[in-house]
C-alpha cells in the first residue's frame, strides 16, 4: 500500500507545529488550562494551538484532494471530513505535553494512518522528535526508519533488560512498582513521551517500555507499527488483542514492550498486580 499525501502531510504538519512553539515559547504561555480534552485530560494552551494548527491542515487536504478521514485526536476526540470515511488519521498533536509546556526537549508529533478501525489496520506511521529532530517513520510491510536508516540491525537485549523506559508515571506509580522491576530491569528511564520511548525500543536504544497507566492509540498507534516493522511485541496489559484495539479515544489499557514476548509478559504481570 502507498502512503499516499500523508508523509508530505506529517512533514508539513511539523513546520507548523515548530511556529506553534515559536508564537508559545515559554511555559506562562504553554500551560494555562484551556478545557478538557475527549479523553479527561487537561487542555493546556500549547495542545490546543497544536491541535488547531493539525485540523487546519487536514481542512485544507481535504479539500484540495477531496480526500475523505475520520481524525481521532487527542484533544477533540473524533471527527469526519467527508461523508462516509473508511481511513483513519491517528494523531497524538504534542505526546508528551509536560515536557513541551516545561520546554524538557523530549516530546513528538504523533501520526497513524490505517484503512479500516482497529490498530493492525494501520499501516503508515510517523513521529517526530522535536528535541533531536529525528523523523521516525513504517510503512505496514515496508520497514522501520529513522532519518532514512532501517531500523532492526541493533535490536534490543533478549536475555535481560539493561534499560526499562517508563511512562506515562507520576511519582506514586513508580514507587508501587520500583522494588518488582529491580528483579528484572536493571536501570530505569523515565523520559516523558511514550511514542518516543516506542521508538527507541524500536532501534535499540532502551530494552523494553512500560506504561503505567492507560494509553490510547494517540499515543501508540503510530509507534506500534515501527515496533511490529522490526518484529518487536507490545501487548496490553488487561485488555483484549492489541491488534483489534479500536482507533478511536478511549483509554485502554497500560502497555508493555520489550525484546521478547516472554519479557513483555513479565513486565505485564508487574504492572497488572
Amino acid at each position: 500500500m502507498t502512503t499516499g499525501p500523508w508523509p508530505a502531510f506529517c512533514r508539513g504538519a511539523v513546520d507548523d507545529l515548530h511556529g506553534v512553539l515559536e508564537r508559545l515559547p515559554t511555559r506562562v504561555e504553554r500551560e494555562p488550562v484551556v478545557g478538557t480534552g475527549a479523553g479527561g485530560d487537561e487542555t493546556t494552551a500549547v495542545d490546543l494551538a497544536a491541535e488547531s494548527a493539525i485540523v487546519a491542515r487536514l481542512e485544507r487536504l481535504h479539500e484540495d484532494e477531496g480526500l475523505e478521514f475520520r481524525l481521532v485526536s487527542e484533544e477533540l476526540g473524533e471527527r469526519d471530513f467527508g461523508s462516509s470515511p473508511v481511513t483513519r488519521v491517528v494523531v497524538d498533536p504534542i505526546d508528551g505535553s509536560l515536557n513541551a509546556k516545561r520546554n524538557i526537549p523530549f516530546f513528538s508529533l504523533s501520526v497513524a494512518v490505517a484503512e479500516g478501525a482497529v490498530m493492525e489496520d494501520v499501516h503508515f506511521g510517523f513521529v517526530h522528535d522535536f528535541g533531536s529532530g529525528e523523523e521516525w517513520t513504517a510503512t505496514a510491510g515496508g520497514g522501520a526508519w529513522m532519518n532514512g536508516q532501517r531500523l532492526g540491525a541493533v535490536r534490543p537485549k533478549e536475555h535481560e533488560i539493561e534499560v526499562l523506559a517508563l511512562e506515562a508515571t507520576v511519582a506514586a506509580a513508580v514507587a508501587d512498582k520500583a522494588v518488582a522491576f529491580s528483579g528484572l530491569a536493571h536501570r530505569l528511564r523515565i523520559m516523558g513521551s511514550l511514542a518516543l520511548s516506542l521508538c527507541n525500543l524500536a532501534a535499540g536504544r532502551v530494552d523494553a517500555v512500560c506504561s503505567l497507566k492507560e494509553a490510547r492509540a494517540v499515543d501508540i498507534a503510530a509507534a506500534q507499527l515501527l515496533l511490529k516493522e522490526v518484529g518487536l511485541p507490545i501487548m496490553f496489559v488487561d485488555a483484549g488483542p492489541f491488534d483489534a484495539a479500536p482507533l478511536d479515544a478511549a483509554a485502554r489499557s497500560p502497555v508493555a514492550a520489550a525484546g521478547t514476548q516472554e519479557l513483555c509478559e513479565r513486565l505485564a504481570h508487574i504492572v497488572a498486580t
